[in-house]
Formats: structure tokens, sequence, C-alpha cells
């Protein structure tokens, strides 16, 4: 693969800075989307509320993949890190409204902490674009 057919798009995170990495990559038929968070800019979306940090996640990860011309019906795989088991359901109902119609194979999985404690959720999406 020609480094002309992969394309990479930031999202302004100061972490993209901070850590030297892109907020989604194309390569091929693959959109992939870093670890995204319910950070925009400096605000935490969403604080003590795994629902609405999960939400404000996956539209930024939404968001990265529609860079692309793509939509949700475009994934085909999310990943969902959580800092505590007692939030899986409030995280499963925000995955299941956005994701419910497309049925992407999913992992979630309990975590020890994030870089940032108030952070809850982070995900990650994958999506086909079909090329």
């Amino acid at each position: 693969m020609t480094s002309d057919a992969v394309r990479r798009v930031q999202s302004g995170s100061p972490w993209e800075e901070s850590f030297g990495f892109a907020r989604a990559v194309a390569a091929g038929d693959r959109v992939l989307v870093a670890g995204t968070t319910s950070f925009k800019g400096d605000v935490l979306y969403g604080e003590g509320d795994p629902y609405e940090q999960a939400k404000v996640a996956f539209t930024g990860a939404l968001e990265a993949i529609a860079e692309f011309g793509l939509g949700p019906e475009s994934v085909v795989r999310t990943r969902m890190y959580l800092s505590h088991q007692r939030d899986v359901d409030e995280v499963a109902r925000a995955h299941k409204e956005l994701f419910d119609f497309v049925r992407p194979v999913s992992t979630l999985v309990v975590v020890e902490g994030f870089v940032d404690p108030r952070i809850l959720v982070e995900v990650e999406i994958e999506a086909f674009r079909g090329v």
C-alpha cells in the first residue's frame, strides 16, 4: 500500500499533538479511529455520567469517520474501555442507541484507569468504506 493510499485526520485533541497520533486513519477499505473520550478541547463532557461520556465519545468517533464520508452504518467494530464495571449497563445503553441497527462486533473491557481520572469511558471504532 503506498503512502498515497493512507489518509489521516486530526480532531484538535491536545493529546494528538503531545502523543503524535491521528484521530482517524483511512487505509485501504478501513477507517480506524483512535481511542476517543468525551473531552472536547479542554472540557470534559458528562463528568461523572458514563452514559453521557459514552454518547459524546462515540459521537466524536463518528465525526472522525464522517471526514471520510462515512456514517454509523459503516461501523464494523467498536471497542469500549471502562474504568468501572458498575458502568457497563449505562455504556451498553449508549452503544445500543447508536449502533443497534448496525450490530458491529464489539469488545468491552474494564481497565485500571485513564490519563485523567474523570474519564469513565474511552471508545474506538473501525469502519468499512467498501473501496
